[in-house]
């Protein structure tokens, strides 16, 4: 987990996801998975990934959720960083918000 501003980024902890435990029987798109993908984001308010699985709408009524199109985290750090009042805008629509695409520019 990263804390993110305009003024800069860092690192605030690591975070496993101990519910989901690697379960193999929850298939893509489960409630249950998406239920437990959250107990491990708890107080978290923006949650970035290269990619979404079938649970992104269920993810995108409790968290704000942002696609990252860059090979490593620090790069990513620094795309949310470079575009937080979009990603803020969206976010600020509540259970009604679409996720977030950030590439290079």
């Amino acid at each position: 987990m990263y804390r993110i501003s305009e003024a800069g980024s860092e690192f605030v902890e690591r975070r496993e996801n101990a519910k989901y435990g690697g379960d193999e029987s929850m298939k893509h798109g489960d409630p249950k998975k998406a239920k437990s993908s959250l107990g491990a984001l708890e107080g978290v308010q923006v949650w970035a990934s290269p990619r979404f699985g079938p649970n992104l709408p269920r993810l995108l009524e409790k968290i704000q959720c942002v696609v990252v199109r860059v090979p490593t985290v620090d790069q990513g750090v620094g795309l949310i960083r470079d575009n937080l009042a979009a990603v803020a805008q969206e976010q600020a629509q509540g259970p009604e918000r679409q996720h977030v695409v950030l590439k290079p520019q």
